[in-house]
């Protein structure tokens, strides 16, 4: 499933190509026909992200909210926009670009009501100007449930995927057993601030890299990665290999029903687990 970043990359694709410009809309596989036809010929007035969360505005009140999920895609084209194939959910073009979305979790028409329903049961986004981790902080600090675990829930930090929280506690020599009641405050407000940086550097960059400069490949003599998630990472997918920092075996188990990556050596348990 896409991290935050992929969808606040979209959101400014979007604006980009399409706000203040009237756009067409179609549904060629028919799912989302009688939402495009109400967006039809009208101005993209904003296209905005929370988490994972993708929200279009067409004029007052009325919202197109697309969530990807496991299997949705989200493509750009340029120039006069090919005939679109059945597997399209919503195509929006004008005479030189166009985006095609197609097998989205969800995609529907909201008011400003319903969108804001939306955003009041998501947490902080680290990637939202106007959000900070003190909302997260207050919830985390009272549970009992695992960092790891808490980084995952929308509800508690928006955005954020198996893939930042693993590398984001790798970066701070965090347990991801440990409790959130046990966390500090100070070690919460490194995490939040540097996922504000790892995040806005994944929106810039349209890639997960997490590697600081001296661990790179190139500083290090090692081969760069090879995967289909690219970028540099110390721990995701890592499993059985070797960790860059200190060369102990990164280990993987499941929680919160994802597969968590982590090295127990820079990442020593607080506690019995």
């Amino acid at each position: 499933m896409p991290e935050g970043h992929t969808i606040h990359r979209l959101a400014q694709d979007h604006r980009s190509r399409f706000a203040g410009r009237r756009v067409r809309a179609t549904s060629p596989q028919g799912k989302f026909a009688a939402g495009a036809e109400l967006i039809d010929a009208q101005v993209m007035t904003a296209a905005e992200a929370h988490g994972k969360h993708l929200f279009l505005g067409f004029g007052p009140d009325r919202w197109v909210h697309v969530h990807l999920g496991l299997f949705g895609k989200l493509g750009f084209g340029a120039g006069t926009a090919p005939p679109p194939t059945d597997t399209v959910r919503l195509r929006l073009a004008t005479p030189d670009a166009y985006a095609d979305l197609r097998g989205p979790t969800a995609c529907g028409l909201l008011t400003d009501a319903e969108k804001q329903a939306i955003h009041d049961r998501l947490g902080p986004d680290p990637l939202r100007p106007e959000d900070d981790g003190t909302r997260a902080w207050q919830r985390i600090s009272r549970s009992r449930t695992t960092i790891a675990a808490l980084l995952l829930d929308q509800k508690i930090i928006a955005g954020v995927g198996n893939v930042y929280r693993a590398e984001v506690l790798f970066r701070h020599g965090i347990d991801p057993y440990l409790p959130g009641r046990s966390l500090t405050r100070a070690q919460w407000d490194a995490l939040w601030d540097d996922l504000v940086f790892l995040m806005a550097e994944g929106v810039r960059h349209n890639r997960i890299d997490t590697v600081r400069p001296e661990h790179l490949p190139e500083a290090m003599g090692r081969p760069p990665r090879v995967d289909d998630h690219g970028g540099e990472v110390y721990v995701y997918r890592r499993a059985q290999q070797a960790c860059h920092i200190c060369g102990a075996e990164v280990r993987t188990a499941g929680l919160a029903a994802r597969n968590l990556f982590w090295c127990p050596a820079c990442q020593p348990a607080a506690g019995p687990r």
